[in-house]
């Protein structure tokens, strides 16, 4: 059952060696709000640090992934915003990355930080109802949770930037194609799938898995801080600027925006 909360909730279960991650404000198509993304952060530091926990599985309740975020509440003038405390895992990975495997599972609407989120974990199961889209240009601002690289690492230069700059919707055999999920299933059945892929990674060797992660994510680590450390400038470059106050605005106002570029 969801959580009546008008802010709504992250959840999560233990299913013998594996955390089950569920977002669950289906009334708002699970748009994030602070809270949610807090109780994101403490399941999957609550994955990394429990050595009972080998696979983790985030999913949703109802027929979303997610819509993003839940703008007002992030950047509108009663932003309740918080940090997250030092050392816990980033949902993003963009700082702390959760040392064991975790296998997402989406569906319905994808939008820009559900994406993100996807790509900072390690296999994604897709519903083939699935709508992605990182739409982030469309509101004067830019992706700030890894999109801008983590696009490139999965589905290479041209498709990266087709998808980053039109910022279009496409479904899930589009995301198949390029490489950002590995499976897809039918509606209804993403979160079973994950959760058998899940139980099959738990049955293998849980040092040889998190050693397995721990060099592949060190391959591509030296470019990956790059692209993070240059996070900071484009969040001033571009959330400072008239066009992402107006991207906010049109988004509250159900417009479309009219962007001048500065």
């Amino acid at each position: 059952m969801s959580d009546p909360t008008p802010e709504g909730r992250v959840r999560s279960e233990r299913i013998g060696r594996v955390l089950k991650i569920t977002i669950d404000r289906p009334e708002k198509k699970n748009a994030f709000s602070p809270t949610m993304m807090r109780q994101l952060s403490d399941a999957l530091t609550e994955l990394d640090r429990d050595e009972a926990l080998w696979v983790g599985v985030v999913c949703a309740e109802g027929a979303n992934f997610t819509a993003g975020l839940d703008m007002p509440q992030f950047f509108g003038p009663k932003a309740t915003n918080k940090p997250l405390p030092e050392g816990n895992v980033d949902p993003f990975g963009m700082g702390v990355r959760c040392r064991k495997p975790v296998v997402t599972a989406v569906q319905g609407i994808v939008y820009t930080i559900g994406i993100e989120m996807m790509l900072a974990g390690d296999i994604v199961v897709a519903a083939d109802d699935c709508r992605f889209c990182q739409m982030e240009a469309k509101r004067g601002i830019a992706p700030l949770g890894g999109a801008h690289f983590r696009y490139l690492e999965r589905a290479g230069w041209g498709n990266a930037m087709y998808h980053l700059m039109l910022c279009d919707e496409f479904g899930a055999a589009e995301a198949h194609r390029i490489g950002l999920v590995q499976e897809v299933v039918p509606a209804g059945q993403q979160t079973e799938r994950a959760l058998a892929l899940a139980q099959v990674i738990a049955a293998n060797a849980p040092l040889g898995v998190q050693v397995t992660k721990e060099a592949g994510r060190r391959f591509i680590e030296a470019g990956e801080a790059a692209a993070i450390a240059a996070v900071p400038a484009i969040r001033q470059r571009v959330l400072n600027t008239a066009d992402a106050a107006e991207g906010i605005r049109s988004f509250v106002e159900r417009r479309s925006a009219v962007f001048q570029g500065r």
